[in-house]
């Protein structure tokens, strides 16, 4: 693995890790931990999509 497709995929994580966090310190009553869970799960597969997505040598 490149060091430009390392450096997109841990930025990719490091934002999707951080929307989470946001979320999380919402005090939304919709968002219940197992909402939580499944909201990360869905950030961290964006995250790998657009990481493989975007950052391909063409």
């Amino acid at each position: 693995m490149c060091a430009q497709c390392m450096a997109a995929a841990a930025t990719a994580a490091a934002g999707a890790t951080g929307i989470r966090a946001w979320l999380g310190t919402r005090r939304w009553a919709w968002l219940t931990p197992r909402r939580l869970r499944r909201a990360t799960v869905a950030l961290l597969a964006l995250g790998l999509v657009a990481a493989a997505t975007l950052s391909g040598t063409g």
